[in-house]
């Protein structure tokens, strides 16, 4: 039993050495572009996990949500509600498109959230900005790829972290982006007749 304990000791000090040695190298700190995409479901829940984080260090953040719509959710009545001194939140759109069905009206309310968010990113004291369902907007056609990806280049402050989530994201994007996390579908409730539930989906 000693020489299994010595040996997992070695192991773990070699282990230990080379991950000090890789560690010791990233010494950098930029300000982040990051994705969530993927059809799976937690792309919009991590990014709140990261604002949420923010929050509970008392860094100034904000919020854009793109498409969806006026509906009351966990995470957006929680910040209204006890963090709003910390981090700004705007819910800039009125729906999914096949609910709204005003393509017009829908690129106008896009448009705005993107004018809201490039003002929110360019203020420097936000430390995070998440710009919930861009990749949707980003789709459709509601906001330019193109342009997106120029200000993020050119415009960004540098120690900003700008998160972008939604479904099939821009490839010009995810070339742009430092981190990009795509969520895979493996199960979903729904498919089993199982309707978006408080505390899970909102």
């Amino acid at each position: 039993m000693t020489d299994d304990t010595d040996r997992h000791a070695m192991k773990m000090a070699k282990k230990k050495a080379a991950r000090d040695k890789i560690m010791a190298t990233k010494t950098d700190k930029k300000g982040l572009v990051i994705v969530h995409t993927g059809k799976g479901k937690g792309k919009s829940s991590a990014a709140f996990g990261m604002i949420f984080r923010c929050i509970a260090h008392d860094m100034k953040c904000a919020v854009v949500q793109f498409i969806k719509g006026g509906m009351s959710t966990g995470e957006r009545d929680l910040i209204l509600n006890k963090f709003s001194d910390t981090c700004a939140f705007h819910t800039m759109g009125e729906g999914f498109t096949w609910e709204t069905q005003d393509k017009s009206r829908d690129i106008e309310m896009a448009q705005a959230a993107w004018a809201k968010a490039k003002e929110l990113i360019l203020d420097e004291t936000n430390h995070m900005v998440l710009l919930d369902e861009i990749n949707i907007a980003i789709r459709y056609d509601y906001v330019s790829a193109a342009e997106v990806v120029d200000f993020l280049k050119n415009h960004k402050p540098q120690m900003t972290h700008v998160v972008l989530t939604g479904r099939n994201a821009h490839e010009d994007l995810i070339e742009l982006a430092d981190l990009v996390t795509e969520m895979e579908l493996v199960k979903h409730p729904f498919r089993s007749g199982i309707k978006a539930q408080i505390g899970v989906e909102f």
